[in-house]
């Protein structure tokens, strides 16, 4: 296919004055890193890391200018890898895409082959970037407790910071699978969201954080998805039957974790991290393939919003102010 370069990109740049700027602007191939595969980038997604690295901060990003966009599917434009040809149809999420390697926000990427999943066939391009990071991990949280035993005859599901884009897909992807879901919403407003994309009871942050200093409470959830961390989490997990399994993938609530011993050794719960970022590939392309078939939530188009790369920058404030339900689809001009 005909490449075009220069090519359109977000560029975040650093200004004299310490300040970070977000512009569309043409940026040349020759800046893109080394890679096996040049993909033409159709579609990305916002996640909150993104909204992070287009914000400055160092964590995510080391070094500026930068391109950010932890997710990115489209076509193979170039590759000297044998497993790859040009035209397929390909996605990339996770690893450094994004963070210090320029990321879906632009028209092209340059990543190394074993990063690159081939689109699986029952998903389009589009539907893969409304999934993106936030559906693989939601994913991952969902085999990691299918994987323990969990069925839904065991009782009630709890999904923490359900409105958000790993929360709401692990909301949708579980009562698609039959189980009764608890959604944690600090937001009253998304009740009707949450209970249309299947969440039997939604209950706040209040009712979610218990301040008690109680080493257990009361057994309910026979499984956790937490987003969010901090003492959310750790209520949760005091809370959780016998043989439970929690799944623990998020921070933004508070990295800490006040708690106990005693829901582990008494009770036996299980406490899993999820890592999406370095997920190693066998299992990466197990949970896409899930994804992609019974996995999918029939709502998905309903979760999700379209916004053209030129009208992202305002998305950008908003989800680091919590201000985004369901999935944004970044659409990268052709």
């Amino acid at each position: 296919m005909p490449l075009t370069d220069p090519f359109l990109a977000m560029i975040v740049s650093e200004g004299d004055d310490g300040r970070f700027l977000r512009a569309v602007e043409n940026k040349p191939l020759a800046d893109l890193p080394p890679g096996d595969v040049l993909i033409k980038t159709a579609y990305s997604s916002l996640n909150y890391k993104d909204a992070l690295s287009a914000t400055g901060n160092r964590g995510v990003t080391r070094r500026y200018p930068h391109t950010p966009g932890i997710d990115a599917a489209g076509t193979v434009a170039e590759s000297t890898h044998e497993s790859l040809k040009p035209g397929e149809a390909v996605l990339v999420t996770g690893y450094d895409l994004g963070m210090n390697t320029a990321g879906g926000y632009g028209q092209y990427i340059r990543v190394p082959a074993q990063w690159v999943i081939k689109l699986p066939a029952t998903l389009s391009l589009r539907q893969s970037m409304a999934l993106g990071t936030a559906g693989f991990t939601a994913g991952l949280c969902v085999h990691q407790l299918l994987a323990h035993g969990l069925v839904p005859e065991q009782g009630a599901v709890l999904v923490t910071g359900a409105s958000g884009g790993v929360g709401s897909l692990a909301t949708a992807i579980l009562a698609h699978l039959g189980f009764s879901v608890t959604a944690v919403s600090g937001k009253a407003e998304k009740s009707a969201f949450l209970e249309q994309i299947g969440a039997r009871e939604i209950i706040s942050r209040e009712a979610a954080r218990d301040s008690s200093g109680r080493p257990m409470l009361k057994a309910r959830w026979a499984g956790v998805v937490d987003t969010v961390g901090g003492e959310i989490l750790a209520t949760a997990i005091k809370a959780t039957r016998p043989g439970g399994v929690i799944t623990c993938c998020g921070l933004v609530a508070s990295p800490d974790l006040p708690i106990t011993v005693f829901p582990f050794i008494l009770r036996g719960v299980m406490l899993i991290g999820i890592d999406s970022a370095e997920c190693a590939r066998p299992l990466r392309q197990t949970v896409w393939d899930k994804l992609a078939q019974k996995w999918c939530p029939p709502g998905l188009d309903a979760m999700t919003s379209e916004v053209g790369l030129a009208d992202l920058d305002p998305y950008i404030d908003r989800i680091l102010k919590g201000g985004i339900t369901g999935r944004i689809v970044v659409a990268i001009p052709e």
